[in-house]
């Protein structure tokens, strides 16, 4: 570890994966701590990824402590392409990020984020995605003392924890009755949900995963959820969060049988619904699978005191029906002054690659079935 100290808390940035590792209990104190904490800043979930994504040398986990307490983090890695970087830990597969700091203690800890950052990024643009409007890293950005930038980057849909009902009429009358008349078809057909235990789980994603490419096959599922390395990370962080209440897998079975799976994320602010699969079968049945779902997590989130339901990122046709808000997430650019001229560049190389994007979107709409058909020859 590296030292710095800023008043009376001590800066340190922990590079061996040992020490993170060991990390696991004050670590998990500071996210119950944070209100602005999501699932995918637990110990869990950021650890597990380490060990299946993490690359020998990268890692810069930035640690600010009071006394012995862990009063803020950041967790992050050294990435050498296109440029040097420091990038949050969960790459692609984590839909939100932020700094973690004690609630009551923002107006140290931030400033020395900030502080113990600015000192780390001597060499590497310092870029955060997916940061959620209200987290911690915003504060973390105003207080930054060199160069900075920020981008949109990905699109949430977010619910209220409403009783389904509440929900239902959010929608258009037409639709509404077309919810409710498919949920009578889904009562009907028997489908019964289990919440699977800690033991239960490494079969629980196998049989996930399985469904997840049963029901996106030929509609260009994505390569990453069938790799060997993210079948170990879910289950392995799967089973630390059921364990710790950050997560829940629950099967829905009919007849005996697993006809659908989903993981959900869990914090204090909100419950996401992270990877599920369904049997296409059950579209034979009228069995309407995304409202099973919905209806199943707006009732627990209700029941637990989570106020808002979250899509997590993308803005399928399926999720508008609900009328949800949208949420735009953020991507902070952070710089020395040294290094401005690095981060203007990467934020026009971002941005060049954004408006290409958009442009083959919008002259070649079979872009997108091209993707899919890609994919599924990717995964094959």
């Amino acid at each position: 570890m590296t030292r710095g100290s800023t008043g009376a808390l001590t800066v340190t940035m922990c590079r061996d994966p040992r020490q993170f590792a060991a990390l696991e209990e004050p670590w998990n104190r500071l996210v119950r701590g944070c209100r602005t904490a999501t699932p995918f800043q637990s110990h869990a979930w950021l650890h597990s990824w380490w060990l299946s994504y993490g690359k020998d040398g990268r890692l810069r986990v930035l640690l600010v402590r009071r006394g012995g307490e862990l009063v803020g983090a950041a967790a992050l890695m050294l990435v050498h392409r296109p440029l040097p970087r420091l990038v949050p830990l969960g790459g692609p597969i984590t839909d939100y990020f932020d700094v973690l700091v004690a609630d009551g203690c923002a107006d140290q800890a931030v400033p020395a984020l900030a502080h113990g950052l600015h000192r780390a990024a001597r060499s590497a643009v310092v870029d955060l995605r997916e940061v959620r409007p209200g987290a911690a890293a915003e504060a973390l950005y105003e207080a930054w003392p060199g160069v900075s930038s920020k981008l949109a980057d990905s699109t949430c849909m977010e619910l209220p924890a409403l009783p389904f009902d509440e929900l239902v009429k959010r929608m258009p009358a037409s639709g509404a009755q077309r919810v409710r008349a498919k949920l009578r078809k889904t009562d009907a057909a028997g489908i019964e949900e289990h919440e699977v235990t800690e033991d239960e789980v490494p079969g629980a994603v196998r049989t996930l995963l399985r469904l997840h490419e049963k029901q996106w096959r030929g509609r260009g599922v994505t390569p990453e959820h069938l790799r060997p390395r993210f079948a170990e990370h879910l289950t392995r962080a799967t089973r630390r969060m059921v364990r710790a209440g950050e997560g829940r897998l629950t099967e829905f079975r009919l007849d005996g049988a697993v006809v659908a799976a989903n993981v959900t994320l869990l914090s204090a602010g909100l419950s996401g619904g992270y990877l599920y699969g369904a049997d296409p079968e059950l579209r034979d049945r009228k069995v309407d699978v995304a409202t099973l779902l919905l209806r199943y997590e707006a009732g627990r989130a209700l029941a637990e005191g989570r106020p808002v339901v979250s899509f997590l990122r993308g803005n399928e046709p399926y999720k508008n029906h609900w009328r949800p808000e949208t949420v735009v997430n953020q991507r902070l650019l952070l710089a020395t002054h040294a290094l401005a001229p690095l981060l203007r560049l990467h934020e026009s190389q971002v941005t060049g690659r954004e408006r290409a994007v958009d442009a083959l979107r919008e002259a070649l709409p079979a872009a997108r079935d091209w993707r899919a058909r890609l994919n599924e020859l990717r995964v094959r």
